[in-house]
């Protein structure tokens, strides 16, 4: 529960002042830290297997549970989103740099870390300049494919993982899968009973018992049987030595060249931190009824950002899966976050010793689960009953983020939005309005196809902006419900402006032509409920000069009936 009862507008746009951990009171203070422990169960593994992803050393995402989760918490509106790396970061950081340099070398982690700042920079610069509407080009078609593409590139790695089948560095999906296929016939037995036993653990668990952080279950349980059982001498890989300590603030060295060829991965990233992060605030705030401010929000992730590149870690997003984990946890404030960070701390201060023999088949039995939620299957067969061109659009967006790259498949998205764009502008709907009986009532009703509005008389509505998109498809068909009514033939047309906000030049001279063929048949040109400043710009556009301009549709009808 929090502090004050406010019912946020439809969007959750409310102007929260900025007040660090809002929502928490004393009596929650113990449910909080609860759910911040259960979070650091849930982080702490998931986190060394997104930095592996990533091609970076453990540490790189134990260290993003620290510096990066303070600066966050303290910030962001709020008072659920959980900021860390997930999948999808880790998975465009391994595919962006991976061409750039070696994983696992100094330069590839300089990379990393200076991706992230200016990740950051750029995520600040969007909340300075208010740009979090460009998310909106992200439509959830396009957010689906993307992710599941990426989803589906990790799942293979993690597979590889289970089985104890090494992967070249930086090889793209199908390399990986030529790989796998390659390698079956040298699974490691072990490390597939680990990987079942991990997956059956974690998949029956949750069914169990919610609550229960599973993935640091499998990850003791299996660690004490390789420990016990000297597994690694039968060639079960281990996560190996962690360094300890705690992150050192730092800053990467790059020459210009360095940085400017991050720059389009970083946008990238930014684009879906703000997209998913900006969307998952929301809807937890209408949700649980508290106002969230989406420019503080974006602020929150670029100082969680330059943080991770200033501590030794990789960019940080939004976390869907440990958000709803909290939100299941009855956590509604950022203190789990907090409680988090300083348990991290403390593990990496005095128990990194604990994580040198985690075998990694359980690990990417960890991160296999986490992620197939992701793939996006139920999501494709709901998109596919409600709409096929969306389902479409999605696919080749999974498609191309899967075999061609993350960069190339983000700007293939970008073009699939602008298409699906344009194509709902390019056909608006343009509407025969039929006369009520009541010559008192308002015209506002559509009229059955192939009928006038009164004899002789056509009213029609156009429901959209005019423009060069779809300006031709209106005025063909006004053209169509024109040459449709024979008896009597249309005598007076009377467009209806109401829900016109704005002509351009284009849409000018297609109204221009459309009159001259009226003028042609001797129809009568005029317009109603023209929008404030409409009516002005039509004239200097020379579509309106002497054609009559009716307050209401009602008045429009009786001059013609008078005419």
């Amino acid at each position: 529960m929090s502090t004050i009862n406010v019912h946020p507008r439809p969007g959750g746009h409310h102007r929260p002042g900025w007040r660090p951990l809002a929502g928490l009171r004393r009596a929650l203070i113990i449910r909080e830290a609860l759910a911040g422990v259960t979070l650091l169960a849930i982080a702490v593994p998931l986190n060394i297997g997104y930095a592996q992803i990533a091609g970076l050393p453990p540490t790189a995402g134990l260290y993003a549970l620290v510096l990066p989760a303070f600066a966050y918490a303290l910030v962001v509106s709020s008072r659920q989103v959980v900021a860390s790396p997930d999948a999808a970061a880790a998975a465009l950081v391994a595919s962006s740099i991976g061409g750039l340099a070696v994983a696992g070398g100094s330069g590839y982690a300089t990379m990393a870390l200076a991706q992230a700042i200016i990740c950051g920079v750029l995520l600040v610069a969007a909340a300075v300049f208010k740009l979090g509407f460009l998310a909106n080009f992200l439509s959830k078609p396009i957010l689906i494919g993307f992710v599941g593409g990426l989803a589906l590139d990790i799942m293979v790695s993690q597979l590889a993982k289970m089985l104890g089948i090494p992967l070249k560095s930086g090889e793209e999906f199908l390399g990986k899968l030529s790989q796998l296929s390659a390698g079956l016939g040298k699974t490691n037995p072990w490390s597939l009973l680990i990987a079942v036993a991990s997956v059956a653990i974690l998949l029956l668990g949750r069914r169990i018992a919610q609550v229960v952080p599973w993935a640091l279950v499998v990850l003791i349980f299996t660690t004490v049987l390789v420990v016990t059982a000297g597994l690694e001498t039968s060639g079960v890989a281990v996560l190996g030595p962690v360094d300890a300590g705690p992150p050192v603030l730092t800053w990467p060295v790059l020459d210009l060249a360095g940085w400017l060829v991050l720059v389009p991965s970083a946008i990238a990233l930014t684009l879906v931190t703000m997209a998913e992060g900006l969307l998952v605030a929301r809807s937890y705030g209408e949700k649980n009824g508290y106002p969230t401010s989406p420019n503080r929000d974006l602020l929150a992730f670029g100082a969680a950002n330059i943080a991770a590149g200033a501590s030794g870690s990789f960019t940080v997003g939004s976390s869907t899966s440990r958000t709803a984990a909290m939100d299941q946890a009855g956590s509604r404030t950022q203190l789990p976050t907090l409680v988090a960070a300083a348990g991290t701390l403390l593990l990496l201060l005095f128990g990194t010793a604990l994580l040198e023999h985690i075998p990694s088949p359980a690990i990417g039995a960890v991160v296999a689960v986490a992620i197939l939620p992701l793939l996006g299957i139920r999501e494709f067969r709901v998109l596919w009953r409600q709409d096929q061109f969306e389902f479409i659009v999605g696919a080749v967006c999974f498609l191309a983020t899967l075999l061609i790259g993350a960069i190339p498949g983000i700007l293939i998205a970008f073009v699939l939005a602008l298409v699906n764009l344009a194509k709902r502008a390019a056909t608006p709907a343009v509407d025969v309005l039929a006369a009520e009986g009541d010559p008192l009532a308002a015209v506002v009703r559509i009229a059955p196809p192939g009928t006038a509005t009164a004899p002789g008389v056509l009213l029609i509505r156009v429901a959209a902006p005019l423009f060069f998109a779809n300006s031709s498809a209106v005025a063909e068909t006004i053209r169509d419900h024109i040459e449709a009514i024979v008896d009597p033939l249309v005598r007076y047309l009377v467009l209806d402006l109401e829900a016109v906000t704005d002509v351009d030049v284009t849409a000018a001279e297609t109204f221009i032509s459309l009159q001259h063929w009226l003028n042609e048949r001797h129809i009568t040109l005029s317009f109603s409920r023209a929008r404030p400043g409409l009516e002005d710009r039509m004239r200097a556009l020379g579509i309106i000069t002497d054609e009559a301009v009716y307050p209401t549709n009602r008045a429009a009808l009786d001059a013609a009936a008078e005419r």
